[in-house]
């Protein structure tokens, strides 16, 4: 099958290529299911890691993998093989990932410090390792296609994957690994689990990210070409990336990103707490809710190219990332005022299930535009730089989203503390008042973080019809160049 050339201003993605694009972010999703679901329990709950040391390793491997983010993305905009830019990086990454995401979770019989230096050893490079495959990945998008309602569709299934890949290995992970034995009561605590758990995740990702690699390699020959090499201070790097950054729209997504992430990484840390303790729900029971996120994921993968086309990214961002901030807290308010069916009952996780879907839906939806409009601010930098940094690009949106979701996990250990949460805390034995505290606690701070990334999206300034005329005149500029030489 032939690769189209993406360059043009109504250049179609093939579906082949739109599954090959989206699947490798399976690896992804794994990963990040993985730290933002398990890992802090796993460590502190089950392996008898204080709470405080197990957050920082994670905060400060996050901080790290940000700072490699940039790096990794400068890298592949210049880097020069014959397989392109991307893809070397991606080929190199899919080993050390699989092998390092499984020692995360078979680490050996440590002490206490030993422990803390082993995850954050182990956070570290499985982050790095990620990076390596996720940037330049993910900075394909733009130049598969320079279509405005294209890029939204290689969004959208790009999510759909990472959604998709993340609750695949939740679900088999609840339903399977995490089961209660005669000496274990509680599944989520069981240690055997989460060690089959790191070697089933290394494989995926694996095949995944080599999937993802040879299905997209026939496209290297239509990538952009890198800019000519020639040597550059670190003064002079740095002046440039400045410049590719400071760029109206994309310091709009930044900010977005800032809070957006702060408030994912808050609800991916208290998940397990609240579904474990706050609902007092058994492993099976979150198995069949985690599922739940993939009828969010098809029905996000359907409907955001849809609203972009009719609305616009932006407007459409804008409203879903308002609804899905007031959706989030409905059930704990609800639970609050008296509304919500009981804990244990069969009617509870219905409940659940249906709010779910609901708040994952907004959540995927104007992620996947966000993500998209940041492909449409490569051209307009491109415009002004003479440059094409989708890496930097993306990579800076990763940096952000990465070292603030690693804070959204700190709130969460500070939320813990203030409201006394007991370490090795058996579901029901925990004070109720305890219990309600963290709700109230919770439910408005990751509200306010939704809402202030709201308040940034509105300075970002790229419609459909100033896309398309800065596509138009890039095409133009190029063919002059092209006559002259």
């Amino acid at each position: 099958m032939t690769a189209h050339n993406p360059h043009s201003t109504n250049d179609k993605v093939a579906l082949s290529t739109l599954f090959y694009y989206g699947f490798g972010s399976v690896a992804f999703g794994i990963k990040d299911n993985g730290f933002a679901f398990f890992l802090l329990l796993y460590y502190n709950q089950v392996l008898g890691l204080p709470s405080k040391l197990a957050s920082l390793a994670i905060f400060i491997a996050l901080l790290v993998d940000a700072i490699s983010d940039p790096i990794v993305g400068n890298f592949s905009d210049r880097l020069h093989c014959r397989w392109g830019r991307r893809h070397p990086l991606m080929y190199a990454a899919a080993l050390p990932v699989s092998v390092s995401y499984y020692y995360l979770w078979n680490p050996p019989e440590l002490s206490e410090q030993g422990l803390f230096l082993y995850l954050l050893t182990a956070a570290i490079f499985v982050r790095t390792m990620i990076t390596f495959y996720e940037v330049p990945s993910t900075a394909l998008a733009p130049e598969l296609s320079a279509d405005y309602d294209e890029r939204t569709k290689l969004a959208a299934v790009r999510h759909f994957f990472g959604w998709a890949g993340g609750i695949a290995i939740a679900v088999m992970a609840y339903l399977v690994l995490l089961v209660p034995t005669e000496e274990i009561a509680t599944g989520q605590l069981n240690p055997a689990g989460y060690q089959t758990y790191g070697m089933i995740g290394g494989v995926l990702m694996f095949i995944a990210i080599m999937i993802s690699a040879l299905g997209t390699h026939r496209h290297i020959p239509y990538l952009q070409s890198p800019p000519a090499k020639r040597k550059r201070s670190i003064t002079a790097a740095l002046s440039e990336a400045r410049e590719t950054l400071w760029n109206r729209s994309f310091v709009s997504l930044f900010g977005f990103g800032i809070f957006a992430a702060t408030a994912g990484g808050l609800g991916s840390a208290m998940h397990i707490y609240l579904t474990t303790y706050f609902w007092e729900l058994r492993a099976e029971q979150i198995g069949l809710l985690v599922p739940s996120g993939f009828i969010s994921a098809l029905i996000a993968l359907a409907a955001a190219p849809i609203i972009s086309a009719r609305v616009g990214k932006k407007r459409a961002a804008i409203a879903l990332s308002l609804m899905a901030a007031i959706a989030g807290p409905i059930p704990i308010l609800l639970r609050f005022g008296g509304y919500m069916p009981p804990n244990g009952s069969n009617e509870l996780l219905l409940c659940l299930v249906g709010f779910n879907i609901i708040e994952v839906t907004l959540i995927i939806a104007s992620t996947t535009l966000v993500t998209a409009m940041m492909s449409d601010v490569v051209e307009e930098a491109e415009l002004t730089t003479g440059r094409r940094s989708e890496g930097i690009f993306f990579a800076a949106r990763s940096f952000i989203a990465k070292s603030l979701a690693g804070l959204g996990v700190v709130m969460g250990t500070v939320i813990l503390s203030a409201v006394s949460f007991p370490q090795g805390a058996q579901p029901g034995e925990v004070d109720a008042a305890v219990i309600a505290h963290l709700g109230m606690v919770y439910a408005p701070t990751v509200v306010g973080l939704y809402l202030a990334s709201l308040v940034c999206l509105m300075g970002y300034n790229i419609s459909r019809e100033q896309h398309a005329e800065n596509v138009e005149t890039l095409v133009k500029l190029r063919a002059e160049r092209a006559s002259d030489v």
